[in-house]
């Protein structure tokens, strides 16, 4: 049976699309058949970030208006097997998704034998981000080390708890993990940044993970390719530890600490 999975956050630009991308690919990349939907209709962005603008034809909403099949619209990865996107309309208006429409998607997905079916939600509480998580199993709430995306958060939070198909229809839970994005130690050592620990204290969700702040990630948006590929890179390591943690597997918390450069750096340029 599919396990949906919602990426979702209250505020913009916190890394919602950049997780979704690398998370679905880790996924990907220890063989499980995985599907990546963009729901941010009309702000389409995860095609570019999967490297596939290029090659998008037909869209979510296309499917859901009969317009297109499935096979038409899935567009298969071009470094992993087992990747789907399925990417979202860039002219058409929010209100173009239906509840009805969303779950005949995902049940044909499922039809089709995927194990995971990961929801790039948009930001915010409008109807894209509400169909995104109506049919949740399970949720990734990112969220930046600062005040109000963790108060953003914290609001989604309580839609999920209210507003998601399982919380309608009084079943278990939708079950939530935390991943804060944007992480710098040497901020959080100088006051000027909320540590991990305050966040995970402030929202009481299970951590799954911190990813660093880093130059990479624009770097792989610029080249269309998740930052989960960037070899050797500190962002690659933190996602690939995301989706190890979420597979139940042991990784320690890595990235979190800051270290003082010694004098030697200090003197010749270190950080």
């Amino acid at each position: 049976m599919a396990r949906v999975i919602v990426v979702t956050s209250g505020k913009g630009g916190v890394g919602k699309t950049t997780t979704s991308a690398s998370f679905s690919t880790g996924l990907a990349l220890r063989g499980f058949k995985t599907a990546v939907i963009d729901f941010d209709v009309g702000l389409r962005n995860l095609d570019l970030i999967m490297g596939c603008e290029r090659r998008v034809v037909y869209d979510l909403v296309n499917v859901i208006n009969g317009e297109a099949n499935l096979n038409q619209a899935l567009i298969k990865d071009k470094h992993c097997e087992n990747l789907f996107v399925l990417p979202a309309s860039q002219t058409r208006d929010k209100d173009a998704l239906s509840e009805e429409g969303v779950e005949k998607v995902l049940k044909e997905l499922e039809h089709m034998g995927f194990d995971y079916i990961v929801c790039d939600s948009p930001a915010g509480i409008e109807r894209g981000a509400v169909m995104a998580l109506t049919f949740a199993d399970e949720a990734i709430v990112v969220s930046n080390p600062e005040v109000s995306s963790v108060r953003d958060s914290d609001r989604i939070l309580g839609i999920l708890q209210s507003k998601s198909r399982r919380a309608v229809e009084g079943r278990e839970a939708v079950k939530e993990h935390l991943l804060i994005t944007r992480y710098a130690p040497k901020r959080v050592e100088e006051g000027e940044m909320l540590s991990y620990k305050d966040v995970h204290e402030l929202l009481r969700v299970p951590l799954l993970g911190v990813i660093p702040e880093s130059d990479d990630v624009l770097q792989a948006s610029n080249q269309g390719s998740p930052a989960i590929h960037l070899k050797d890179s500190d962002v690659a390591t933190a996602y690939q530890d995301v989706v190890a943690r979420f597979l139940d597997e042991d990784r320690p918390l890595r990235f979190v600490n800051y270290e003082k450069p010694g004098l030697l750096k200090r003197i010749f340029g270190g950080k």
